[in-house]
This record gives structure tokens, sequence and C-alpha cells, in this order.
């Protein structure tokens, strides 16, 4: 299937919007998301989830039904593709025999035997990528990129790749999610960006989530990285609970990934560094 294959759009909305990704099986911090939205007055038809309802934390099935009884939009993810399809491994786009591919093992197993075929079936039939308007602009969602769902692209990507990126979703601004870091790149009149993820740290050194609030200003749109606190200790004991004790536990807590393979040289050297992320205006 392509990533052109399946797109909904949402058409257009009057903002603000909220965009976050990872649920990653983190039942509080997404019931957290989803009381901040209340506190911002957020309607679930302008809150939009880029994909991995599922994966490292205890509560899978807890998580996905959440998130559906929400009713916000969700992207189709690498997890939510491979669990649908009930594969072999998350498809999250590890390389055989790195600690990220062998950490996956646990979480991965646990997870596919939480959830219903029903859970499969609603999985299957997310959309690929999502599409609306807000103050003139045009903003696509995908997952990882636009015609490779697990494709990583991180802050320090080369520039050349995110304007490809552009190039192939065809509108103003590009959000993806799957890298975990949240970051964004104004690109002349068009840019690229990443909401962060809500059920794990961003390897800088604190608790917290992230996810992205987009409000018009006028003939102007600003993007607002924002961090989520919750309660990391309850999920952290859930997982210990469920025999998931393979490192994402303990980063949690220490807001510190437990393997930093996937990362480039740039994302390397900044671990443990809090990130300060500056609004973004178009």
């Amino acid at each position: 299937m392509s990533e052109f294959d399946e797109c909904l759009n949402l058409g257009q909305l009057s903002g603000p919007v909220l965009v976050f990704g990872g649920p990653y099986s983190n039942l509080t911090a997404t019931q957290a998301m989803m009381e901040r939205a209340k506190e911002l007055d957020i309607q679930p038809e302008r809150v939009i989830c880029s994909g991995d309802l599922i994966a490292y934390c205890a509560e899978p099935q807890e998580t996905l039904q959440l998130i559906r009884d929400w009713g916000v939009a969700v992207v189709q993810g690498n997890c939510e593709e491979s669990l649908g399809a009930d594969a072999p491994d998350c498809g999250c786009g590890f390389e055989e025999g790195t600690a990220c591919s062998l950490l996956a093992v646990d979480w991965y197993q646990y997870a596919s035997q939480k959830i219903t075929n029903a859970d499969r079936a609603w999985m299957r039939n997310l959309p690929r990528s999502l599409d609306f308007e807000l103050a003139g602009r045009r903003i696509k969602i995908v997952h990882g990129g636009v015609q490779q769902i697990n494709r990583f692209i991180f802050p320090s990507t080369a520039e050349a790749v995110k304007r490809e990126e552009l190039d192939f979703a065809g509108g103003d601004i590009l959000i993806g999610g799957h890298s975990g870091i949240p970051s964004g790149q104004k690109l002349d009149n068009r840019a690229w960006l990443n909401a962060g993820v809500i059920g794990l740290p961003a390897n800088d050194g604190t608790q917290d989530g992230w996810y992205l609030l987009i409000t018009p200003e006028e003939e102007r749109v600003r993007f607002s990285w924002r961090r989520l606190s919750y309660a990391a200790e309850q999920t952290q004991q859930k997982m210990y609970a469920a025999g998931l004790k393979s490192g994402y536990a303990d980063s949690l807590i220490s807001g510190l990934w437990p393997s930093m393979d996937v990362l480039p040289a740039a994302e390397r050297a900044q671990c443990g560094q809090r990130i300060e992320l500056a609004d973004l205006v178009l």
C-alpha cells in the first residue's frame, strides 16, 4: 500500500488544533493528554494523533479504547500497521540485531496478546495520512514519511530530505511522528514539523511528553510545542507488574532512552539535554 492511499481529508478547520503522537500503551499519559485538551477547550474533532497508539507500556488495549472513545482522528503508524496485520514484529524500522530491535520483542509480543481481533480490524482501517486547511495553510500529517510509514526524520536530518517529503506531500506544512523527538524547521514558506510523543520522554533527561498546538492568527498560523507532565511513576509500576522490564520502564523516570541506535550523531550528542523549542509562525 502506498502512503498516498487512504488519506483522510478533514476539510477546513477553525483552530486551534492539537496534534500528538506515540501514546505507546501509556494510559496515564493519554488520560493526561485528553484532560489537557479539555482544559484548552479543544474539541475531539480538532485533535489528531500521528499514530503508534500501542507500543512500549503496559496498557495497550485500554489506551486504544480510550483513544477510540475520545473520538479524535488517528493516522496509522507502523505499530498499527503491524498489529493490524498480525505481523511478527513492530515494523519500526530498527536494524536487525540492534538493541532497539531486541528491546522491541517483549513489548510487541505482550501487546499482540492483549488486543482483540476487532482492535486489529480497526487499526487496519486507519488512514495513512490526514489533510486539513487552517487559516489558508494546507497541512498534512503522516506517521514517518509520506511514502514510508517508518521513515526516521530527526531535527538534524538533511534539509533536502525534508524538502523532498514536502514535495511528496504537496502542501505547505508536513507534520510527522515516529522519531519521538519534537522539532520544527521552516523551509522558505513551508515547514517540516514533528509534534513529539506523549508515551515516552524525548531523551532529554525529563519525564515529560510533548504535543503541538496549532493556532490561527489572522493570516498566519502559529505552531507551539508544549510539554505534557503526568504521573510517570504510575506507568512505570504498571510496566513492572506486567513484566515489562526491558529498559523502557526506567526511561519513563530517567528521561533517557534505553538505546540510541536509531539516533544520528547530532541527537546522540544532545542526550540528556533539556529541549527548548521556540514557536514557529508561518
